[in-house]
């Protein structure tokens, strides 16, 4: 694990528990998968780089602009694949691969990540094949 791998997974792990709401980003109050990232970030390094738009709570939802995956390629580094991937880089996933990525979640490890899942909250889940298959983009905090 790197430095900021473990920084960054001690700052995710700090959020479980935290109940789902879209577009919220606040620990203990809560947070979507955007949220929970964002929440990371500025625990790290204090003002996000960028303010996300408003966005729909479906992940699902088809065509327009890869938002996501755009603002990951500004502001962290690229990982090349899950085989170089280390606990505490972002995941992002689509669900289909013509759709744009929309969830996010923080690898904890080989087969866990941390995420913020609708109806529920901040979680640690085992990333199994249904999530592995979604994985659009592999990001390390910089």
């Amino acid at each position: 694990m790197s430095d900021i791998g473990g920084r960054v997974l001690a700052v995710a792990d700090s959020w479980i528990g935290t109940p789902y709401r879209h577009q919220s980003c606040l620990k203990g109050v809560g947070c979507d998968c955007l949220g929970l990232v964002r929440g990371i970030w500025r625990e790290l390094y204090g003002d996000e780089p960028e303010l996300p738009p408003p966005y729909a709570r479906d992940w699902a939802e088809r065509g327009g602009e890869d938002r996501l995956m755009a603002a990951a390629e500004r502001h962290f580094q690229p990982v090349a694949s899950m085989v170089d991937a280390l606990p505490g880089d972002m995941l992002l996933f689509r669900w289909r691969p013509e759709f744009a990525a929309k969830h996010a979640g923080i690898l904890a490890d080989a087969d866990h990540f941390i995420h913020a899942y609708e109806a529920a909250s901040v979680l640690r889940s085992a990333l199994v094949p249904s999530w592995r298959r979604r994985i659009a983009g592999v990001f390390r905090f910089p």
